[in-house]
């Protein structure tokens, strides 16, 4: 950080947006007593404070919604909002209280979510669901969010919306991190935009289009986010036939061809990532069968799944993709050691290719060495990837490939698709991006309930269409360019 000079008044949501690496979570962490300033000041309605720590931040009134989760997966979910912050009757425990004061938060989110649910159940938008209401809990007077809609429905993020600007309503100050432009212009007063730690400017959210925003934010013309779409080989590489998945997919079927980038969308819940997992290996298989370049593949664990060339990324980075604590090439060659290793690992040899995907990907890292933790997340994300790219696959399935990635790298991202589809990798794309779905893919299967709805191409691949066929709108029988399974 760089001479960073911000005022947030009173009931304002303001908004800070940049590159990964920017700054953004750096200058948070300072808020929040994480990281300590260099030099310079912090002050809360006109006083100074010192923040050392996140208890002395939630003590002053700062309250931050992390972009990764910090929830126990082995606690519930109203033992998590209350976590150092428990009711107490007397020297016991108050639960009753605390459950009922949870159901009020959730309530108020529009959630269902029960407080006695243990949070290794819940979904991934779930747990950001209690992780917003973890930050509600206090007495907030700023409240500071990063990246909070990333794994939202529309509807859901929505009612955050209304939740927020009904917290402006009683003074209550936020700070809105976010790579979704559009998102800050709709909810933000005001916003500043930060570049390679430096304050680059600060202005009124509705007076700034989202194509001046994105060029402050790399320094130059975005001349296209999405590369031309590639065209598939004849030869499939994945072929899934009556696949079940218990509670969540129920006899779906498709074909991914070589050098394809196949879309999958729908609304949450309606079983994408059961599916990808059921796949990998990760999600039990009621039934149904799988083929791999024509063969008949018997996948139960994620182990069989990468002899067999399927790669994962995971719609969870931080839960089932990285290890925080491990450096850049510790986490490179997690799942392929053995080509490292001849009783000793050969810390030459990965080095050499730790440095080889930091410069593919853009890594930026001041040095090998640094563990993930304090990478930002479209760093970690590209880590993420360069493991699984380590294995050779010959089919890459991405489950939100870009949560929480800034515009530039997202474009970064869309052309290495492209450009593993050029090579003959068929690749797999789940998104809950719309834009994303459209921009990428040749074809789109939607999925609804379980189910594939419609299969789109063309003209057809559009957000109206795939909208009608997600919502299971659509009029059965069979349209231009778009047939029901």
């Amino acid at each position: 950080m760089d001479n960073i000079n911000l005022e947030v008044d009173h009931g304002e949501v303001f908004g800070i947006i940049g590159e990964n690496g920017a700054g953004k979570s750096t200058l948070i962490k300072i808020f929040s007593g994480i990281y300590q300033a260099t030099s310079g000041e912090l002050s809360l309605e006109g006083q100074a404070i010192e923040v050392k720590n996140p208890i002395m931040a939630k003590k002053l009134g700062i309250a931050t919604v992390p972009q990764e989760f910090n929830l126990i997966g082995t606690l519930t979910v109203f033992e998590n909002i209350f976590l150092g912050n428990e009711i107490r009757k007397g020297m016991l425990l108050d639960k009753a209280a605390m459950k009922q004061r949870t159901t009020q938060l959730l309530n108020e989110l529009n959630s269902k979510i029960s407080p006695d649910t243990l949070v290794d159940e819940l979904s991934v938008a779930e747990k950001q669901i209690v992780e917003i209401a973890k930050a509600l809990v206090y007495d907030s007077k700023l409240l500071i969010m990063d990246e909070p809609t990333t794994v939202l429905t529309g509807e859901e993020t929505d009612v955050l919306f209304s939740r927020m600007r009904s917290l402006k309503e009683k003074g209550v100050s936020i700070l809105f991190i976010s790579h979704k432009l559009k998102e800050i212009r709709e909810i933000c007063d005001r916003f500043m935009v930060l570049r390679d730690g430096k304050q680059i400017s600060t202005d009124m959210a509705g007076e700034v289009d989202e194509h001046e925003m994105a060029r402050r934010m790399v320094g130059r013309e975005l001349t296209q986010v999405f590369p031309a779409k590639t065209v598939p080989q004849d030869e499939p590489a994945l072929e899934v036939k009556n696949v079940e998945v218990a509670g969540a997919v129920y006899g779906v079927d498709f074909r991914l061809a070589k050098g394809e980038v196949l879309g999958i969308a729908g609304l949450m819940g309606s079983g994408q990532t059961e599916l990808a997992e059921a796949i990998m290996g990760i999600e039990k298989m009621k039934n149904g069968e799988v083929m791999v370049l024509g063969r008949s593949v018997h996948i139960r664990t994620p182990r069989q799944a990468v002899e067999e060339k399927i790669a994962y990324l995971s719609d969870d980075r931080q839960g089932k993709g990285i290890v925080v604590n491990f450096n850049i090439p510790s986490n490179i060659t997690l799942i392929s050691l053995k080509k490292y290793a001849r009783g000793l690992i050969n810390k030459s040899k990965e080095q050499k290719s730790a440095r080889k995907f930091v410069d593919r990907f853009g890594i930026r890292a001041a040095s090998l060495d640094y563990e993930l933790q304090y990478l930002s997340g479209g760093n970690q994300q590209k880590v993420y990837l360069s493991k699984w790219m380590d294995t050779q696959p010959e089919v890459l399935i991405l489950n939100e490939p870009t949560r929480g990635i800034d515009v530039n790298a997202k474009s970064e991202i869309y052309h290495f698709v492209q450009s593993l589809a050029e090579s003959g990798i068929a690749c797999l794309v789940i998104s809950s991006e719309l834009e994303e779905i459209i921009g990428l893919c040749s074809r789109v299967l939607v999925m609804q309930a379980g189910n594939i709805t419609g299969e789109l191409t063309g003209e057809d691949i559009n957000e109206e269409t795939i909208m009608l066929y997600a919502t299971g709108l659509q009029n059965t029988g069979q349209t231009d360019g778009a047939t029901i399974q």
